[in-house]
């Protein structure tokens, strides 16, 4: 079992090491993918009927990813126990725990207008993100902090728990909305609300660590700062519902392209914004190298007192007041092209405010409503997946179901250790993702054969040519 100091420490949330790009969706026009890219369209002329909807069943996407200690993670998540023993020390050796993670527990989309092809969407988020680097003397200090026995009484283990990293959780609502400029442009804007729920963020800069005996004493020293907007998990549980006392706003662009060859061109500014915590959140400057803690007769005190003297360690200073944080807004890019029943989507994500971003290549294979994706990817954190996505598709029905990381998902519950999908070293993955939509009301057919289309009637000029149009006239 992960002790309290060490969810501290790698600051692990309650949606422990969710990722959801689920790349093999895009350039699909399914209603997954008219959110996330608020340019694409998401209903087809003389064919789809005029609302789209998941009716609360949610997009759910799971894929976790940490970057090294394989082996005690596999145990702790197969067999419920943690152990260390076997992850060596002092060898300055940190890793990382990065994730993204976005379910739509509800979305509704509607098709505005023929002109323009105008579509509008409201959408209901759980969002999280986090990207975390720790040291292998976290993990065992607090699994056995006899393997820390200095019997030269040397200070031998300097900056040995210096990590650094944040994790965070909201809820997101959003409205969206797109339209074509022309035959080939389109632009499309989603606005979102935010309410947060947990965010944690640690920075160690400073550290040693010295045991003399299995007795003690063990000394501490850390230098470093602490934000979060809970200390206890009764004070989390106030923040899950979205009642907004952690407000914030976002913001993602987009527009895509046609060109005459058969290209299609699509860019994204995405969830560009941030988050105020509220004034009962806590900030942390902690400093004790000077008067550092320091721990006798360990054989008499019980892990969780030991425990808690650390803890108290990084927040006891800690003063309530508002902060700050950004949302981890991203860029991407994507360009592709079909090839009879082949359609090939070369895509390129990076975060803008954090490390971290993909590049990924989707082999999709169509035919007669169904498909099938190929999607290797790699992660700038020096990771490489392989997904695999399974499609069925009409104007008015869709349902998918895929895996990021097909080989590591097999592997963790085959048993076998297979590492040939990481790049520089071993990590621990499995990812599974599913959803559905279905579209009702009236078809939007062409008005030259139908009697009735929503949005016909409206001779209104398009939002984003009534905006540059108002440019132009300023060059003027």
């Amino acid at each position: 079992m992960i002790r309290k100091i060490t969810l501290l420490f790698l600051l692990l949330l309650v949606f422990f090491q969710l990722k959801a790009q689920q790349y093999g969706l895009f350039n699909t026009r399914t209603l997954f993918d008219g959110f996330e890219n608020p340019a694409q369209k998401t209903f087809v002329l003389d064919s789809s009927r005029q609302f789209a909807s998941n009716f609360f069943l949610p997009y759910l996407g799971i894929h976790a990813v940490v970057n090294g200690n394989e082996n005690v993670l596999r145990t702790m998540l197969k067999d419920g126990l943690y152990s260390t023993e076997n992850v060596p020390l002092n060898q300055g050796q940190t890793h990382n725990i990065f994730q993204n993670t976005n379910i739509y527990l509800l979305n509704f989309k509607l098709f505005r207008s023929y002109k323009y092809h105008k579509e509008i969407g409201l959408a209901w988020q759980l969002r999280a993100d986090a990207d975390v680097n720790y040291t292998n003397e976290t993990l065992a200090l607090f699994d056995n902090y006899l393997r820390f026995i200095n019997e030269d009484n040397n200070q031998s283990y300097l900056n040995a728990f210096n990590n650094k990293g944040y994790a965070q959780s909201y809820h997101q609502f959003s409205f969206n909305y797109r339209e074509n400029y022309n035959k080939r442009l389109a632009f499309g804007v989603k606005l979102s609300l935010l309410s947060g729920i947990s965010y944690n963020k640690i920075d160690v800069n400073r550290s040693y660590l010295d045991l003399a005996s299995a007795d003690g004493p063990l000394v501490l020293g850390l230098r470093g700062s602490y934000e979060s907007n809970f200390r206890k998990g009764s004070e989390l549980g106030k923040s899950v519902a979205p009642l907004f006392r952690n407000v914030g706003a976002s913001v993602s662009l987009g527009t895509t392209y046609q060109s005459k060859s058969g290209f299609t061109l699509m860019a994204n500014i995405k969830d560009l914004g941030g988050i105020r915590w509220g004034k009962k959140s806590y900030v942390s400057a902690f400093d004790n190298l000077q008067n550092p803690l320091v721990l006798d007769s360990l054989l008499d005190k019980e892990s969780e007192e030991i425990e808690d003297r650390v803890t108290r360690l990084l927040t006891s200073d800690s003063k309530r007041k508002a902060f700050y944080s950004p949302t981890n807004a991203k860029a991407d890019f994507t360009v592709s092209k079909t090839f009879g029943f082949y359609t090939p989507v070369l895509i390129v994500s990076k975060n803008l405010f954090f490390k971290g971003g993909d590049v990924a290549l989707v082999n999709r294979f169509y035919r007669d409503g169904f498909s099938v994706s190929l999607v290797p990817a790699y992660n700038f954190n020096k990771v490489l997946f392989m997904g695999m996505q399974g499609m069925y598709q009409t104007p008015n029905f869709e349902v998918f179901i895929g895996s990021d990381d097909l080989f590591k998902t097999a592997s963790l519950f085959s048993g076998k250790n297979n590492d040939h999908t990481a790049v520089s070293r071993s990590y621990t993955g499995a990812s599974a993702y599913l959803g559905a939509s279905i579209k009702f009301g009236y078809v939007v057919e062409h008005p030259q054969n139908s009697s009735y289309m929503p949005g016909l009637d409206d001779h209104e000029r398009g939002f984003f040519s009534r905006l540059f149009g108002a440019f132009k006239k300023g060059k003027k």
